[in-house]
């Protein structure tokens, strides 16, 4: 099995530390956010059914923020055990190496471009195109 080199691999797990590092500032400054007066000075100036809508909307968007970010740094996590374990970069379906370009642009990515189609299709359930 072919794996990518020692070198390419540093730079990948440097890529996804600092990406950590910058999602829990994210999600600290949006939970930050939250008990910010702003949203309490919307809340509290909530007088009728629209405004009511609006700050419910303004603390769901700030609350699915934070989901996202969290699924993010859990695949983050992922991505950096298979780093340690030696499976990083290599297709958890077919068992070939992730694309770099895929990698550069997806770094925690599980499977090779064409399987993560098939995936996507099979989840869908609709027909991939030939590839």
């Amino acid at each position: 099995m072919r794996a990518y080199p020692a070198v390419e691999l540093s730079r990948f797990r440097r890529l996804l530390q600092e990406r950590s590092l910058a999602l829990r500032a994210s999600i600290r400054e949006a939970l930050l956010r939250g008990d910010d007066e702003r949203y309490a000075q919307i809340a509290g100036q909530v007088h009728d059914v629209e405004e009511d809508a609006l700050a419910d909307l303004l603390i769901d968007l700030n609350l699915a923020d934070i989901d996202h970010h969290i699924r993010e740094l859990r695949d983050i996590e992922a991505a950096l055990r298979r780093l340690d374990s030696g499976s990083y970069g290599i297709c958890k379906r077919c068992g070939e190496l992730i694309g770099g370009a895929r990698l550069e642009a997806y770094p925690t990515a599980q499977r090779c471009i064409d399987c993560q189609r098939l995936e996507e299709h099979t989840r869908l359930g609709t027909a991939p195109a030939s590839m």
